[in-house]
């Protein structure tokens, strides 16, 4: 593991949710182009994973971190839910039309507690 790798995944596992861009400001010295060829690296040896937490950059995590993301789409908030919560979803979609579910990019879209409670006092 080269100390630019090491760094990276330091700087993953303490961002949680980092995008390229937040891994390549908490690793100094590392320019973004490397940070990418590292996280794509590290992905590929199964070390990180990541998904698409809405528009933009993908989010990085540990491959090991296996949940379910919760994403507010006001307030754009990410919620780690257990991965168990998308097992009926997998069982049911593997059931019934063959498809095996990806969770490591399933990602669920609403809105948060806070925001729902906001929007009932406009």
């Amino acid at each position: 593991m080269t100390p630019q790798r090491e760094s990276v995944m330091a700087a993953v596992t303490q961002l949680v949710h980092a995008t390229p861009d937040q891994v390549a400001d908490a690793v100094p010295g590392v320019d973004l182009t490397t940070v990418y060829r590292t996280l794509e690296t590290l992905e590929h040896i199964g070390l990180l994973a990541h998904t698409h937490l809405g528009h933009g950059a993908p989010s990085y995590r540990l491959a090991a971190d296996d949940h379910v993301h919760v994403v507010c789409h006001r307030c754009s908030s990410v919620i780690d839910a257990p991965a168990g919560l998308a097992d009926q979803l997998s069982r049911q979609l593997a059931e019934e039309r063959g498809f095996i579910l990806d969770r490591s990019h399933f990602t669920v879209f609403g809105t948060c507690a806070d925001c729902a409670a906001g929007s009932s006092h406009d």
